[in-house]
């Protein structure tokens, strides 16, 4: 086998170890110096496509996943992790396509209060992350989605979130929402906004 063949072999056999999505960086410190690392994982890319395995990009990073149209074959009758109330995937969804955001923020969009609680569920799945302090009296706290958010739902980054009529087709919306529920998704995600301050910032007294 030739040089490039044993890389592409490397590259494969890390990727499909790896329970979590591995960096470009991650494969490079592993292979030798010569490696192409961006050519090989796109050779992998391609000759996976078609495959009950495919190799998709998450969070900036690379993972080997089921083919969407075989998940069915994997679904076990076991318990699942409990699924999350409408309030709580509301409250996702408009803190993937608003953030960083408030508590006050989301309930503004929402048009109704926000229970302590929901917001602890989705940190407790580690989907979200307080990311800053908005620059307004009390410095309320914003929030963010994590890398493990992304990783989840198979996203490369916010910008490839899906529009209204797409979470409806997969149920995670099943009514009409508020005018503002979406918003533009062109900042990365959990970066801070221009508003804020960073997360340990003292408040004024």
């Amino acid at each position: 086998m030739d040089r490039h063949g044993e890389q592409l072999r490397m590259v494969e056999a890390l990727l499909f170890a790896s329970a979590e999505p591995v960096s470009e960086a991650d494969l490079a410190a592993r292979l030798p110096d010569d490696a192409d690392v961006g050519g090989l994982v796109a050779e992998l890319v391609d000759h996976y496509k078609d495959r009950g395995v495919t190799l998709n990009r998450v969070a900036g990073k690379w993972m080997m996943r089921t083919a969407p149209d075989l998940s069915f074959l994997l679904r076990r009758d076991i318990e699942e992790r409990r699924r999350l109330s409408r309030a709580a995937t509301e409250t996702l969804a408009i803190i993937a396509y608003h953030q960083p955001v408030t508590r006050a923020e989301i309930e503004e969009i929402r048009g109704v209060g926000l229970s302590r609680g929901t917001l602890d569920v989705l940190m407790e799945s580690e989907w979200i992350r307080p990311t800053g302090r908005r620059q307004t009296p009390g410095r309320p706290v914003t929030y963010g989605t994590t890398d493990e958010f992304l990783s989840h739902f198979g996203l490369d980054d916010v910008a490839s979130l899906p529009g209204l009529d797409e979470l409806k087709a997969t149920g995670l919306l099943d009514r009409d929402v508020p005018p503002g529920f979406f918003a533009d998704t062109d900042k990365p995600d959990g970066e801070a906004g221009v508003d804020e301050l960073p997360l340990a910032a003292p408040d004024e007294g």
